[in-house]
C-alpha cells in the first residue's frame, strides 16, 4: 500500500520532529512518529540530530537484529512472591529526569512476529509492565516495498499507531542544512550544487537494474574518502564503488578542477592585500571556496572569511568574468552566518568592517 503522507526534505522532517518534541514536553501532545524513506535519505542521522539538539539519550534499536524478547525482557519465577516476574531490558529508557529518544529503526523490515510487541510501545508507550517515562519521544523509520529495500507492507493495526512523514532528498536542503554543519568536504558540496539531481538517484538505479546508487549517505562517504585518501587513481575506485562509475567520472572532473585551484588554508593565512591571485576563477572553484570557508573556519578566523568574502566582487579585471560575484558573495554569508549562529560567533560580523560594508551595499540597492 502507498504511503498517502506529507513528502518533506529531511530539513523539515526535523523541524517538524522539532515542534513535536516541544509540544510533548508541553503536555499538549504525545504521539509516535514514522519517518519513510528510501535507503541511505538521511533519516538515521536527522534523528541523531534531533536528539543532539533537545539534549535527549539516543536509544537505536534496530529491529531487524532483535527478537520479542529482546523488547519484553526474559522471565524469572520469584519463589517468594509465587509468580513469574520478567526482567526489563537496557535498551529501554527509564530515567524520567532526562529527554531520551526511543529510535525504533527499519520497522518495516522487522519480522512479523516482532510487531506485536512493537504496538504496545507506540500506543500505550508500554512494554509488559514497564512504562515508557513522559520524556521520551518515539521515532520510527523504514524503507518501502517500492525502494527496492527488505521491508513488509505495513498493517493497519501498525500504521494507526503513528504519524507518518516521506523523506525525499533535497539537494537544497542537504547543502543548506547538513553539508557545512557534517563537515562535508566542499568538493563533494560544490559538485552537488551543480548536478544537485545526482543527490539521490535510487529510483533511477532500480530501473536501470543496477547496485550502487548515489544517496545522501553515500555522498557523505565519498567526503570522508576525499578528507582520507590523496592517491587520485586509489579515490577514483573507491567514489566509483560508492556512487557508481558514472557519477564518479563526472565528479573525478570537478574534483580535478577544483583541487588546482582552490587553496581555502593559504587563503586564510594571506594578507588581505595579496589574495586576489588565489581566488579561483570558475564557478566550481569559487562554489568550493565557499563551501570550504564555512566547513573549515573556527572564531580566530572568522574574520578573515569574512573579508575573504566580502572582496569576492572587487577582483581585479577578468578574474571571475562572467560569474555571478554578488550572488555567490551572498550564498557564501549566508552559509558563515549559519555556521556563526550556531557556535556563537556573531560578534565578529558585528564588528566587521567589510561586513559592514557589504550591508550597507545591500541597504542602498533595496535587497535588505
Amino acid at each position: 500500500m502507498a504511503v498517502n503522507a506529507a513528502t518533506v526534505s529531511a530539513g523539515e522532517a526535523l523541524r517538524t520532529l522539532r515542534a513535536a518534541w516541544a509540544a510533548q514536553a508541553a503536555g499538549g501532545l504525545t504521539a509516535s512518529w514514522m519517518l519513510h524513506g528510501r535507503p541511505g535519505v538521511g533519516k538515521t542521522e536527522l534523528v541523531q540530530q534531533l536528539a543532539d539538539g533537545i539534549g535527549a539519550e539516543l536509544f537505536d534499536l534496530r529491529l531487524t537484529t532483535i527478537e520479542p524478547q529482546d523488547l519484553r525482557g526474559l522471565p524469572f519465577y520469584d519463589h517468594a512472591a509465587g509468580k513469574t516476574v520478567w526482567y526489563r531490558p537496557e535498551d529501554l529508557p527509564d530515567d524520567p529526569d532526562r529527554p531520551a529518544i526511543l529510535f525504533l529503526d527499519e520497522l518495516t523490515a522487522a519480522a512479523p512476529s516482532l510487531q506485536p510487541t512493537v504496538y504496545g510501545l507506540l500506543q500505550e508507550r508500554r512494554v509488559g509492565r514497564h512504562r515508557l517515562p513522559d520524556s521520551v519521544m518515539i521515532v520510527a523509520a523504514g524503507n518501502t516495498v517500492e525502494d527496492g529495500a527488505i521491508a513488509y507492507e505495513m498493517g493497519t493495526a501498525l500504521s494507526d499507531r503513528l504519524v507518518h512523514m516521506i523523506v525525499r532528498a533535497s539537494a537544497e536542503d542537504w547543502l543548506q542544512n547538513y553539508a557545512a554543519r557534517a563537515g562535508i568536504h566542499p568538493t563533494v558540496a560544490a559538485f552537488i550544487r551543480t548536478r544537485p539531481d545526482l543527490l539521490e538517484t535510487t529510483e533511477d538505479t532500480l530501473r536501470r537494474g543496477q547496485t550502487v546508487a548515489c544517496t545522501p549517505r553515500s555522498w557523505t562517504r565519498v567526503s570522508q574518502i576525499m578528507h582520507a585518501v590523496p592517491d587520485r587513481a586509489t579515490r577514483a575506485v573507491m567514489v566509483a564503488g560508492t556512487v557508481g562509475e558514472a557519477a564518479a567520472a563526472e565528479f573525478a572532473l570537478i574534483a580535478d578542477e577544483i583541487a588546482s585551484s582552490v587553496a581555502v588554508d593559504d587563503m586564510l593565512a594571506t594578507p588581505r592585500g595579496d589574495r586576489a591571485a588565489l581566488y579561483p576563477d570558475t564557478l566550481h572553484g569559487l562554489t568550493a571556496l565557499i563551501y570550504g570557508l564555512a566547513g573549515q573556519v573556527d572564531a580566530a578566523r572568522l574574520p578573515d572569511a569574512i573579508d575573504i568574502l566580502a572582496d569576492l566582487t572587487a577582483l581585479p579585471p577578468g578574474h571571475g568574468r562572467g560569474l555571478p560575484l554578488s550572488d555567490l558573495r551572498t550564498f557564501g554569508f549566508e552559509m558563515l552566518i549559519a555556521r556563526a549562529l550556531d557556535n556563537g560567533w556573531e560578534d565578529a560580523f558585528a564588528t566587521s568592517d567589510s561586513y559592514a560594508a557589504y550591508a550597507a551595499y545591500r541597504d542602498a540597492a533595496g535587497l535588505a
